[in-house]
């Protein structure tokens, strides 16, 4: 049951739920209290692997400053309340602003850390659904969007996202991503770092494209140090060289179940290495030999992060990735980039095999800057005018849910505005931080210790086919909810059943709807079964909530036992069973019946793509080499904003400041460990200045989620630490057109050295 007994001691095993590396643990506790953890080294995946965060579970739960009891705001100050007390304030509140406005006045926010959790991962979408609401925003458009939206039109799902087979190529190049730091990003490997050393040591190459001298850099065979916003003109000059000597090839595995081939010589004409050369600060020969380096590996792939998904040309950045992961070969390719096959299934096992709907974006639009939706919500950067803008539509209330958006979004200073002027706000959240200070209610979930966990989104995305259940390691406090409830009764109440709804109500009709859907689906396991056989089985297991709802999916999944039908698959007994979690092998082949899309084949020239390219090709001189460009960088102690109030990982020397090149420096005429003020369209920073020769001339860095200094928070490590929101200079109007993504990096900037702080 991922608990072993020990004398007086007992281990208890799950996995951490604090980034996406998804690595075990091994948490050893006496009398209810954690004395220890490690790195699980009987973890199928990350055998004993952890970094500096997962240890902090321990620190994290045990936090006096995370919050035990809900708050609610009293003349201006949060004060503790009994549970009844908040749902009732919920109500209140909701309603009223509801049934002034209408349902369309209430925005949500949804922040990263709920990608990280089971029960929001299951239960988000009902209370969204239940607030009847269009104005639904995330964190996914300041960090991933541009690639699950390429991905979407070429492969027809925005899941289908194509996943480097790490542990078997021979060449990786990889742009806009920093592992060493921040392990794997929609690629989900423990001790990534080590899977690019062991690549290295059979005779692979390794080569980063990054502006910064990172900690991958450092361990890499080769480094290009890009200017800032340059990855899509690269990728597209790396794309032109190979068709262009002939060298293109999908590989007679794609060749029946390819469209759009013949479009790419004409729609990449433009972006030859010596056009691109200064845009990217890559000399052309380079540029061409790493086109050939990618075609004469035995097996070879591209990989872009977060560096290629933050800027103006993030989509066609993203595009032009698969674009050449495919025309060398390399797509649904041992040692190339493959689809995971997940345990609890997904968009891309379920439904006909090889066929779809497709990806569109579009189904509405927003009120004030008339951007169309993409996956169910509007962009981030749209969020503060949507609240402040008047009319009919304005956004008078707001529910966020482990989200910082004062300190993660675009313009900072407006947000902070924005949140202000709210009629009404309710936050689901475990610190009093710079976001829910302005909340009427903060509902807080137990700690990460009291809840179960399975990695609904990761496993998806995982370089093997692995899946690993974990119960609670600690008991909550009797009366406190689990967060499952806690989210399934804002359901409720968004549905008008008042305060006292039951979760268990909401619950049932979660399931019972889901059971209905399978049991309908020709295409599923358990279609055509007696539904009174099924419910019995599932009535006997006595389970409810997150756990009956994974049952079902790992059952129906691509593993499933499906009921008994079949008498070899899993459910979640069996993970239980095995608290190491399952390891059902590296990624296999599955192209053709991953495709979703209309024409069951890869749409290699999705339309809206290749518009993109005459902006692109027109922004190949609209560069000022002589400008500053602002870009983010990751530490490996830091996850966005949410962990800067744990000692042990602030600890140390100053990590926020602005890194600046020893040529620049002296330009401005500003020495290391002094202030410097800098200023974008919207707003204006004073910084510590750290001068290093880790960064390209004329880019400087700031990291992201810090900027913990603000009246009426509750988080007194991170504001002893606070150091300087980054957001407050990026641009609400600086978006990647084709997602809506925020751009975070490559910000023009004006730099000036100060005597005095602002």
């Amino acid at each position: 049951m991922g608990v072993s007994e020990t004398g007086a001691e007992r281990i208890a095993y799950r996995t951490c739920p604090l980034c996406e590396a998804t690595c075990g643990l091994a948490i050893t506790l006496k009398d209810e209290q954690v004395l220890q953890i490690r790195g699980d080294k009987d973890d199928v995946f990350s055998k004993g692997f952890i970094c500096p965060k997962g240890t902090t579970l321990k620190a994290l739960h045990e936090d006096p400053d995370r919050l035990r009891k809900p708050l609610i705001k009293r003349n201006g100050e949060h004060v503790e309340v009994s549970w009844q007390e908040a749902w009732q304030e919920v109500e209140r509140g909701l309603m009223q602003v509801i049934n002034t406005y209408g349902r369309d006045s209430v925005g949500t926010y949804v922040g990263n850390p709920n990608a990280h959790n089971l029960a929001p991962l299951l239960y988000n979408r009902t209370w969204m659904q239940a607030l009847g609401t269009t104005k639904h925003f995330s964190a996914s458009s300041v960090d991933q969007l541009p690639k699950q939206i390429a991905s979407g039109y070429m492969f027809g799902s925005a899941t289908s996202v194509a996943i480097p087979d790490l542990d078997r190529t021979d060449y990786v190049l990889m742009l806009g991503a920093n592992p060493y730091v921040s392990n794997g990003s929609l690629c989900t490997a423990p001790d990534f770092p080590g899977r690019l050393e062991a690549m290295r040591a059979r005779g692979g190459k390794l080569v980063v494209v990054d502006p910064q001298r990172t900690r991958s850099v450092e361990k890499s065979d080769e480094w290009l140090a890009i200017r800032p916003n340059g990855d899509a003109f690269l990728l597209a000059a790396i794309a032109h060289t190979i068709i262009n000597n002939g060298r293109a090839d999908v590989g007679d595995h794609l060749r029946l179940h390819t469209a759009g081939f013949d479009e790419l010589p004409a729609a990449l004409k433009a972006f030859s290495p010596e056009a691109v050369a200064n845009v990217t600060g890559i000399e052309a020969q380079t540029i061409r030999r790493v086109a050939m380096e990618l075609c004469d590996a035995p097996t070879a792939l591209v990989y872009g992060r977060i560096g290629t998904t933050t800027v103006s040309f993030g989509t066609t950045a993203s595009w032009l990735v698969d674009v050449i992961n495919i025309i060398t070969g390399n797509l649904d390719k041992v040692g190339g980039v493959m689809f995971t096959l997940p345990a609890a299934g997904g968009q891309t096992t379920r439904g006909k095999p090889g066929r779809g709907k497709g990806f569109r974006i579009g189904n509405r639009f927003s009120r004030v800057r008339g951007f169309p939706e993409a996956i169910g919500e509007f962009p981030a950067a749209l969020m503060a005018e949507e609240i402040l803008t008047e009319g009919p539509g304005q956004i008078k209330a707001m529910v966020t849910m482990a989200g910082n958006p004062v300190l993660s979004t675009p313009n900072g200073q407006q947000i902070e505005r924005a949140f202000e002027s709210l009629d009404f706000m309710i936050s689901v959240d475990i610190y009093l931080n710079e976001t829910t200070r302005h909340a009427n209610v903060i509902l807080p979930p137990p700690s990460h210790l009291e809840r179960s966990h399975y990695d609904m989104i990761f496993t998806s995305f995982s370089v093997r086919n692995v899946a690993n259940y974990s119960a609670p390691v600690l008991e909550r406090k009797s009366g406190d909810p689990d967060e499952w409830q806690i989210l399934a009764k804002l359901a409720g109440i968004a549905q008008g059943y008042g305060a006292d709804i039951d979760p268990a109500v909401v619950d049932d009709h979660i399931f019972n709807s889901l059971l209905e859907k399978f049991l309908k689906d020709e295409l599923s396991q358990i279609h055509g079964r007696d539904e009174r056989e099924i419910r019995e089985e599932i009535d006997s297991s006595g389970a409810r909530g997150p756990e009956r709802i994974l049952d079902l999916l790992l059952r129906t999944g691509p593993y499933g036992d499906a009921y008994g039908a079949n008498p070899k698959g899993i459910n979640l007994q069996t993970l239980k069973n095995q608290p190491h979690g399952m390891d059902f092998g590296p990624l296999m082949p599955r192209i053709p019946e991953v495709l979703r899309t209309p024409s069951g084949k890869i749409e290699l020239a999705p339309a809206e793509i290749v518009a993109d390219l005459i902006r692109l090709e027109n922004a190949l001189d609209d560069f000022d080499v002589e400008e500053f460009l602002l870009v983010g960088r990751r530490h490996l102690r830091s996850n966005n904003s949410w962990m800067h109030n744990i000692e042990t990982l602030v600890k140390g020397a100053t990590r926020c400041t602005l890194q600046m090149h020893p040529d620049d420096a002296h330009q401005i005429g500003i020495s290391d460990g002094e202030k410097a003020r800098i200023s974008s369209r919207v707003g204006t920073l004073d910084v510590f200045v750290e001068i290093t020769k880790n960064i390209r001339p004329r880019v400087v860095s700031l990291p992201h989620g810090w900027g913990h200094n603000l009246v009426g928070t509750k988080m007194n490590i991170a504001s002893a630490v606070s150091g300087v929101n980054t957001n407050v200079l990026t641009d609400e109007e600086q978006m990647d057109p084709l997602s809506g993504n925020a751009v975070l990096n490559g910000i023009p900037v004006k730099i000036l050295a100060v005597a005095t702080p602002l």
